[in-house]
């Protein structure tokens, strides 16, 4: 991933919030046929420092698991907020017009090895961790003992674990961080103005952006 170095992010607890509030991951890997990319779910633990672990599960019948080029390591992309950016917001416009559109966006790039589980135990372990963590927002959280035993044994007989030890990580904020003060915030103002909840989250960044990446 291409990072002008105003918009790399260092801070690995920033990285790691981005995980946990975007778990969809898209998981790249190379199989017999090339590049393959999955959308999956991946819970993440802090441990083993410094950039934790992600754990996660597939369909038995998803070729992922048995179809993995060995000893090449897989990219797992988690996509933050992100919104279009209008040349019409610079305040700059109105002094050379020398502006032009762009879009802001938030990307963590998780690497290392996939390391395939079939352990019913493990698999049921990792499903109840991963549930907890997502409903946890929820004044009534559903649990995986909610349902039937006889169900839930069926379901995870089906699915298989994952598990990738982070080796590396990469962060990447753009959050106007190479516009000027004025333009900074008058970016703020018609994100804000738009309305639209990820344009409102993406103001914020801007707002903190300067804190973020350092």
């Amino acid at each position: 991933m291409y990072i002008p170095p105003q918009f790399e992010q260092h801070n690995i607890e920033v990285m790691h919030e981005l995980i946990r509030t975007r778990s969809l991951a898209t998981l790249v890997t190379i199989g017999s046929d090339g590049l393959n990319a999955n959308h999956i779910p991946l819970h993440l633990s802090a441990t083993p420092e410094p950039f934790g672990v992600l754990r996660g599960h597939v369909a038995r019948s998803n070729p992922i698991w048995c179809d993995l080029a060995p000893d090449i390591e897989v990219l797992a992309i988690f996509h933050g907020p992100d919104a279009y950016i209008s040349p019409s917001w610079y305040a700059t416009k109105q002094e050379a017009g020398k502006v032009v559109p762009t879009w802001n966006y938030t990307v963590v790039h998780a690497y290392g090895s996939l390391r395939i589980i079939d352990d019913a135990v493990w698999v049921r372990a990792q499903l109840e961790a991963l549930t907890n963590h997502n409903e946890a927002v929820f004044p009534e959280p559903w649990a995986v003992s909610d349902a039937p035993d006889d169900f839930t044994e069926k379901l995870i007989e089906a699915v298989i674990g994952i598990e990738m030890v982070i080796t590396r990580l990469s962060g990447k904020w753009k959050v106007s961080q190479n516009q000027p003060p004025q333009n900074q915030n008058s970016v703020i103002q018609g994100l804000n103005a738009s309305g639209q909840s990820e344009a409102v989250t993406m103001a914020a960044l801007v707002d903190s952006g300067v804190k973020n990446v350092r």
